[in-house]
């Protein structure tokens, strides 16, 4: 079996480097880093709609730049800052899990940077499975 790593040597806030990949694909199965919502290595939007938009984004393209699709994603886990934005989450998520809606966890947790949520994802696609 191989493993196939996307996005090593990323940086991250401040241009520091990350000491990990953003994805990592094995057997079929894609696990993609948690991810929020930064662009250019700063966090993006104030409130919990926008930047759960952009935290969301973030993962889909790594899940895009794979190769996979919204449709291969079988789990989410979600870490909201603050329980009371769960609602509005679930409005945001809905706009892009709707038709697909994989299995989810979301739990509250301080972020280890200064944003409302992080998400990461699993992916399956059969027809990566080594054979």
């Amino acid at each position: 079996m191989s493993i196939k790593r996307y996005g090593t040597g990323s940086k991250g806030a401040g241009g520091q480097p990350l000491p990990f990949a953003r994805a990592t694909e094995a057997n079929g199965w894609l696990y993609v880093s948690g991810q929020v919502p930064m662009e250019n290595g700063e966090i993006v939007g104030s409130g919990i709609v926008a930047q759960s938009h952009k935290a969301i984004q973030n993962m889909l393209a790594i899940v895009e730049e794979a190769g996979y699709e919204v449709k291969d994603i079988v789990r989410i886990g979600v870490w909201l800052d603050d329980p009371r934005d769960f609602w509005s989450f679930n409005g945001v998520y809905a706009e892009y899990f709707g038709e697909y809606p994989p299995a989810r966890a979301c739990v509250q947790s301080s972020m280890m940077v200064d944003c409302k949520v992080e998400v990461d994802c699993i992916a399956f696609r059969q027809d990566r499975v080594a054979q």
